[in-house]
């Protein structure tokens, strides 16, 4: 039964990897339409969420772990529903266990972005430009959002356009209060007014009590997250005590056996995912949209 499921999944490799490379060689000169939700879906799932690089390359290196463990699991107890949630388990099992770090990683930045806002509103005092505090508060921005900042600072030595830039670094933090700052310093670029330090300050001070706010209810979420991860360590325990146990998985071997792995692991994977969710704090809307184009041209306007 092994020997035909490693044939199996051999011939499959062997078909991907040939039609892979007859696509990159040959390619196709059928002109690419729009695509479809579902593979959208994938393509973000495949990709991931994360806001670098580095945990991008993480989440597909999870992903790809998850799918070769599958394999193995269920080329290892002979039951597809087996290699299925073993598949699910190696990159949902971190993802469950850092429930409450992308919150706190959100606080941190927020807390960043008001202390940049206060550097750059001391570099703007001096009575440089706007663009120029931006490329010197380079140097002095906060670790956490430094990489953000000097992204910010090359656009602008590149010359694009100021406005697209700062919307670009708004969209990468991806929190309101960083849209506040974006917001203040695009009416400044146009209006060019005397109270931008002012107007920094206060955005500064509303972020200290926005963040004490948040870690105010991120330490009551504590609780919650806690039965998340002994809920995550107790479905790892059982997998992995199912794999080193045959005997374990045997009365599920039938085809009603692996109908009734799937629906109870289906639930409880449910389960951890409802109770994640519920230890997780609602995300506040942003309300600073990319510019779009302009309304005033005409659709048949070149």
């Amino acid at each position: 039964m092994r020997l035909v499921l490693i044939s199996g999944a051999g011939l499959v490799l062997w078909v991907i990897g040939s039609a892979t490379m007859v696509a990159s060689l040959v390619g196709t000169r059928r002109p690419r339409g729009p695509s479809s939700r579902w593979v959208i879906l994938l393509d973000r799932a495949w990709r991931g969420t994360g806001r670098t690089a580095r945990v991008r390359r993480r989440h597909r290196v999870l992903l790809a772990s998850g799918l070769v463990a599958g394999l193995l699991a269920w080329l290892f107890t002979g039951l597809p529903a087996a290699g299925a949630l073993v598949a699910v388990a190696v990159p949902g099992a971190p993802w469950l266990f850092q429930v409450g770090r992308a919150e706190r990683e959100a606080i941190e930045r927020v807390e960043a972005v008001g202390e940049w806002a206060r550097r750059l509103k001391d570099v703007s005092v001096t009575g440089v430009g706007l663009q120029q505090a931006i490329v010197i508060s380079a140097a002095t921005a906060p670790t956490v959002i430094a990489d953000e900042v000097r992204d910010l600072s090359v656009r602008l030595h590149a010359g694009v356009d100021a406005r697209e830039a700062l919307h670009r670094f708004a969209d990468t933090i991806g929190d309101p209060v960083c849209d506040q700052v974006v917001a203040a310093l695009i009416l400044h670029l146009s209006d060019r007014g005397d109270r931008l330090g002012e107007v920094l300050t206060s955005i500064a001070g509303a972020a200290t009590a926005e963040v004490a706010t948040r870690r105010e209810v991120d330490a009551k979420r504590t609780q919650s997250r806690f039965g998340v991860r002994f809920l995550t360590v107790t479905t790892v325990g059982t997998l992995a005590y199912g794999a080193i146990r045959p005997e374990y998985m045997a009365p599920y071997g039938t085809p009603f056996g692996e109908i009734v792995i799937v629906v109870l692991g289906g639930l409880f994977v449910g389960i951890l995912v409802w109770t994640r969710s519920m230890s997780q704090p609602e995300r506040a809307p942003r309300f600073l949209r990319p510019p779009g184009p302009d309304p005033s041209r005409s659709a048949d306007q070149p």
